[in-house]
């Protein structure tokens, strides 16, 4: 069996789990998340735990079980904790501030750059406008924003200058040699 398919999901107090079938919805302090699996796995919630179980050990019914666990427990742990991605700023003058809602990057671009968050997600600035803080109930949708945010002006490997993920290593090349003196 999957190692990981085959732990149990604890399910937190005030996070409330419903199970259909293959429908899954769960609902908690932070949010309500629902999703669709498979038809092939089953889905069980016994005693405040969820159970996830593959009916043959055909590779795709392996794969399958791992996954559906492994997405389950992100709803749960989105609904009751929460997930979070925090992005570094680096270079001269680049800095982030917030406007509302709304996060807006100087990056080095004559214009600044705005960017609205999606359902359920937050910003955060913190550290003299150099750390920016994603934050949201759903897992996908967090790393999905912290890359688009990534994506304005990625690190780039002469100066490092850009914006890049937490821990994040930028390989530096090195700059010209230059001409020698003949």
């Amino acid at each position: 069996m999957s190692r990981i398919g085959r732990l149990p999901i604890e399910v937190p107090a005030g996070v409330d789990v419903k199970i259909d079938g293959s429908y899954v919805k769960v609902k908690g302090p932070k949010g309500e998340l629902e999703f669709t699996f498979s038809p092939e796995i089953t889905i069980k919630n016994e005693d405040g735990m969820i159970l996830v179980e593959r009916p043959t050990d055909q590779p795709t019914h392996r794969a399958l079980h791992g996954t559906t666990r492994s997405v389950i427990d992100n709803m749960v742990t989105g609904v009751s904790k929460g997930f979070e991605r925090v992005l570094e700023i680096e270079g001269v003058g680049y800095r982030a501030e917030m406007q509302g809602k709304n996060l807006v990057l100087n990056v080095g671009f004559s214009h600044p750059v705005v960017i609205e968050p999606a359902e359920g997600i937050s910003f955060d600035v913190e550290t003299r406008a150099r750390q920016i803080k994603v934050s949201g109930y759903d897992k996908q949708t967090v790393g999905q924003v912290a890359a688009n945010i990534r994506k304005v002006r990625p690190p780039e490997p002469y100066k490092g200058k850009g914006i890049r993920y937490q821990g994040e290593y930028v390989r530096r090349k090195p700059g010209k040699a230059g001409k020698t003196a003949l």
